[in-house]
């Protein structure tokens, strides 16, 4: 069984929207446990809890938000060096197209790295020259399908590297990568 969390920061609410999308997809995984909690309320012993994390963020800057950081650095600092060898991912929302959310998957994955999380990108295509190498994106809210298939698809693909890796399920078949 993989225990899996979905940490987010969200000022709008968009961000929190795609943690509800990304935990969707990693339902779809049997016996995992997902649990979501906002940079605000996750503890050290959310952290402790899981075999997988996927972090998301708005845009601020190019980069993740304060209050993101903030909680790696004050919050999560007690629990450096028990991370290592989970799986980790990263989400973004931005306030438009160029607004820097590959970026902010980027600086989410250097944190989560430098905390032993293995990261990983996902090189399967959910639309037409839609993709989430670095992670998912959206502009403002996920509304468009592509957006909400690649917050979708970021989660299921979590929940199978925890099933294989951190769960000991290595047998798991975790399918074809698509291409277009």
């Amino acid at each position: 069984m993989g225990n899996i969390l979905i940490l987010y920061d969200s000022r709008t609410g968009h961000t929190q929207r795609m943690a509800e999308y990304v935990a969707r997809g990693a339902e779809k995984i049997p016996q995992s446990k997902v649990k979501s909690r906002s940079a605000d309320e996750a503890t050290p012993d959310d952290l402790r809890w899981c075999d997988g994390i996927a972090v998301g963020s708005p845009t601020q800057f190019g980069v993740l938000s304060a209050k993101m950081k903030r909680f790696w650095e004050e919050v999560a600092g007690g629990v450096w060096g028990q991370m290592d060898g989970k799986i980790g991912c990263a989400f973004s929302s931005s306030g438009g197209l160029g607004g820097g959310a590959e970026l902010t998957n980027l600086s989410t994955l250097l944190i989560l790295m430098n905390y032993g999380f293995l990261v990983f990108g996902v090189p399967d295509y959910v639309g037409e020259a839609f993709t989430l190498h670095y992670g998912a994106v959206a502009t403002r809210e996920p509304s468009e399908g592509n957006e909400i298939a690649a917050c979708e698809r970021l989660g299921e693909r979590l929940a199978q590297w925890v099933a294989a890796f951190a769960a000991g399920r290595a047998s798991m078949d975790l399918g074809p990568v698509s291409q277009r």
